[in-house]
């Protein structure tokens, strides 16, 4: 089986010294080069052909950004931004997800050296999945088409969401349609703390209903988007007739801290058939087991097709467990998801 190639570009000699030690020491990787910017990564993609693209953010000659936006136009690879975990660099890693990039890693702010080696088999399970993925075609998804606003919704009823590599643009395609009557919805996307409020802001701007990072022990509202906070499980509670936030401090489940189960188990334990549950895509298995708690609880389970799917993962396994009552391509789950809560189909009997 021949190895997956991979090429870093970085402008620190330390961070492609880094880069090289970690992949280098899985044996299903290598990397083949690496360069200090854009221009010569340009020569060494032509060279090496490489599988998989790390990208730095701050580069001399040429910022990341930009060289990832002629790349993905001209010569469409798959791309792991490495991105510094400041306010302004996880804006810039959102706009590298929108540009077409699989997923990020964050740079550690002290002791370079020992937090890449800590993130070693994150890095690689980044790479492997970004290898496999299936490249995200800018305008490929029809523009969404906005939901038609109805009378305003039960809280009683309401929406969660789990997705993990290439939900950040999954998951807007989801909510940017919905009206701003829509059932509250509850949302865990694999990401890490300072990355969060950042992605709750950018889908604020865009979305008719109001997202926002979760608070522990805030009422949910219809209209409202609720997204884990990096680093913290998000759960559903209940307080008297009302729902309510409560995050978790508990330790990673499934290796993921937020973590679609948490998330999806809650949800069926307080929820049951007033609920519709959705996985998009995400490597792993996190979810599967919780979508099909849902499922057992009464609600309406949907899992994105592999078609749509940057990385064909936790649907996959959600789908194989039989979690999902119903399996759509993306551009269709918004509209499924209001029309099994206005129906009234997600009450089954």
């Amino acid at each position: 089986m021949s190895k997956i190639k991979v090429l870093c570009v970085d402008d620190s000699s330390l961070m492609r010294q880094m880069m090289t030690e970690i992949v280098n020491s899985h044996p299903d990787m290598e990397m083949v080069a690496s360069a200090p910017d854009p221009l010569v990564a340009r020569e060494l993609i032509k060279q090496f052909n490489p599988d998989v693209l790390t990208l730095d953010v701050e580069m001399p000659r040429m910022d990341g950004l930009d060289f990832l936006e002629k790349l993905m136009r001209l010569r469409p690879m798959p791309v792991v931004m490495v991105s510094s975990l400041t306010g302004q660099g996880s804006e810039i890693t959102l706009r590298a997800l929108e540009l077409g990039a699989i997923d990020f890693v964050t740079k550690p702010s002290l002791g370079i050296r020992e937090g890449m080696l800590a993130y070693s088999q994150t890095i690689a399970d980044k790479v492997r999945a970004a290898s496999r993925a299936r490249l995200p075609t800018r305008g490929a998804q029809s523009a969404p088409v906005m939901l038609k606003a109805g009378p305003l919704l039960s809280s009683e009823k309401l929406i969660a969401i789990g997705a993990s590599t290439g939900g950040t643009e999954a998951i807007r395609h989801v909510l940017q349609p919905l009206p701003a009557t829509s059932p509250a919805l509850l949302i865990t996307q694999h990401m890490p703390a300072g990355f969060t409020r950042s992605f709750a802001d950018r889908l604020n701007k865009l979305c008719q209903i109001t997202v926002k990072e979760a608070e522990d022990g805030e009422r949910i509202l219809p209209g409202h988007a609720y997204i884990a906070p990096g680093a913290m499980h998000l759960e559903l509670a209940r307080s008297g007739a009302n729902y309510q936030v409560k995050l978790n401090d508990g330790p990673p489940v499934n290796r993921h801290k937020p973590s679609v189960d948490v998330l999806f188990n809650s949800v069926a334990r307080f929820a049951g058939r007033n609920a519709v549950g959705v996985i998009l895509t995400g490597m792993g298995n996190d979810g599967a087991a919780g979508l099909l708690a849902m499922n057992q609880a009464g609600a309406w389970t949907i899992a994105q097709n592999e078609a749509s799917c940057v990385v064909f993962g936790m649907p996959r396994e959600a789908i194989a467990l039989g979690g999902a009552s119903e399996v759509l391509d993306l551009n269709q789950i918004s509209q499924h998801m209001l029309a099994k809560i206005s129906a009234g189909q997600a009450l089954r009997i």
